[in-house]
Formats: C-alpha cells, structure tokens, sequence
C-alpha cells in the first residue's frame, strides 16, 4: 500500500484489509476462540485498582496514535495537528500520511509543533527490501525514530493464524526488517491484536514464538493493553515474560462491554501496568481509541478522546 495515500494503518500485503475491516474481522476472530474466554481470562482475576504513588508518566513521553482521528485529519489536517499540540501533545504516532506526500506531511507536524516520532508501516509480504528500503526512507523525512508493524494474526479466510509455521516465518522477516531499520538509523517494532494470543496447533502462541525468535537487538514490541486483555492475557505478564522489550504501550481501555473506552473510563488499572515501566523498558505512551470519530460518535469526537486521553496520563500517579 502507497504510504503517501491516507489509508488507515497499511496492512500485510496479501491482506488488502482497512484498519476498520481488521478491528470487524477481529470481533469474528474473538468469536471463533471464544469470547467469553478473551473476556473473562484475566479481567475476571484482575487485582484490586493500584495504589497511588509518587511516579508519574513523563508529559514529553505522551504521545497519540493519529489513527484515532483519522476522519478529523482528513477532514482538517492543519487544524486537528494544532488543537492536538493545544491540549499538550508534543510527539504523535502517524499511520499513513493523510493524502499528503512524507515531506507534506513533515511541513504539517512542523507547523503545528509536533513531532511523528513513530510510525505505523506494515512490512513487504512477501518480504522485499527494496519496498522496504523505501517505506524507511519515508520514516526518515517525517522526522520518525521508531516504526512499526501493525497487524497480523489472520489467514485467507479470515480465521486466525493457528501454524506455528507462519509465524516462524514472519518472524524471520521482522528480523530483516529491523536489521534495515537498524541500517536507517530506525528502531523496528511490532504492534499486537488480541490474535498473537491464539492458541496454534503445537500448544504455544503467535506472541511467543514472535518473542523467542526474533533479535531483541532488531525487534522490540509495541504492546497495545487493551488487545492483550482481549486476548486473555495480562500486560504485566507478558512485560515479566519480555523484560526490556516493551519500549512503546498502545494505552487502550476496555469497557465493561469488551469494547473501547475513553481513558479512565473502562476497567484497565493502567498505574499497576505502568509500576513496570522500567521492567518493560518503556519509552513512550500512545494514547488511542480505534472508534474514537466513527458513528454514533462523529469525527470531532476524536479530539475529545485525545484531550481526556492527555489528561488522564498527565495527571497518573502509580
């Protein structure tokens, strides 16, 4: 997918798939594993909500993935940029480019007194290093020190990834990937959904073999929390499981329902997450809400959830 277009979050390449379709796929995927399991695993067990304490998340380390106003931007990027720096954000998370070229959209962040310092960007499938080469190339002019892989998890049909193959083999060319990042001057990362967290057919999941077989030096992980619930997992376990690995956190809440929630709104006791944060290795903290603007709610609702979303990190204490 051209990552000049503005298209979601560009997905595996034998998977012609919109953000949007992935998350209606997902609700599918949850279904077929279980979703009462997906929901009830950990939350059910869930400790009591953290203590307060006297760490807090760095303001500078707060930043959004601009997915969540994905409909604002197209609509108003110049504008939805700017309010965004009013409530506080310093740093975003882009996924595509808004119809503009890399250097255009660069102009935009610096107009508005932002910096994209990491970057949603799906890698090649099958993998291509020249393609790869020049997806970075465009990490590079937008100003990123990160990118990383959005999605993956499901197969033709639409069901979920259970060969431990297929992941072996994606492993392999996250490996690649991050070695070229590396070359770049990038640090290469890989985002997770709720499908990593499927059983496979050997008894292990996705998640693990992503985490036993690529280069922790090549490959680090951006754990969305709110995925990892729903994937019957807790972020704590899997922060102990991967220590120094988890430099970004999508920070996601859940509602009571299972879907999404404004920060502070849903069940996530985000502060005991975060009392790990130098376990993890953590490095910034992604604000995002994937139906932020999407009806009922409209698109300027988005601005809404990033301005609580902002708030809500700035004023933690764990």
């Amino acid at each position: 997918m051209d990552h000049q277009t503005n298209e979601p979050v560009p997905p595996v390449a034998s998977e012609p798939l919109s953000r949007r379709g992935v998350l209606r796929a997902a609700t599918v995927s949850a279904a077929a594993v279980g979703t009462a399991g997906l929901l009830t695993g950990p939350a059910s067990a869930a400790p009591a909500a953290h203590s307060p304490g006297r760490r807090r998340v760095p303001v500078d380390r707060i930043s959004i993935q601009l997915y969540t106003l994905r409909d604002q931007l197209a609509a108003d990027l110049p504008g939805t940029l700017t309010a965004l720096r009013r409530i506080g954000y310093r740093r975003v998370e882009h996924a595509g480019f808004v119809g503009r070229t890399a250097a255009q959209f660069r102009a935009a962040l610096d107009a508005a007194g932002l910096r994209s310092t990491s970057g949603h960007v799906g890698i090649p499938q099958p993998f291509d290093a020249a393609t790869w080469k020049r997806a970075l190339a465009e990490a590079n002019v937008v100003g990123c020190k990160k990118v990383v892989h959005p999605y993956f998890g499901r197969d033709a049909q639409g069901r979920p990834i259970r060969d431990p193959a297929v992941y072996r083999a994606l492993a392999r060319d996250l490996n690649q990937a991050g070695r070229l990042a590396e070359r770049a001057g990038l640090d290469f990362g890989y985002h997770n959904h709720q499908l990593e967290f499927v059983p496979l057919t050997n008894g292990s999941t996705g998640f693990e073999i992503l985490a036993g077989q690529t280069d922790p030096r090549l490959v680090h992980f951006e754990l969305d929390l709110y995925w990892t619930w729903r994937g019957a997992h807790d972020p704590v376990d899997v922060i102990r499981a991967n220590r120094g690995r988890v430099r970004q956190v999508h920070v996601k809440d859940l509602d009571v329902e299972g879907g999404f929630a404004d920060l502070g709104d849903g069940v996530i006791d985000f502060g005991r997450i975060f009392a790990h944060e130098r376990e993890a290795g953590i490095e910034e903290y992604i604000v995002e809400r994937d139906d932020a603007g999407t009806p009922p709610r409209a698109p300027a609702d988005a601005l809404d959830t990033a301005r609580v979303g902002f708030d809500y990190l700035a004023s933690l204490r764990y």
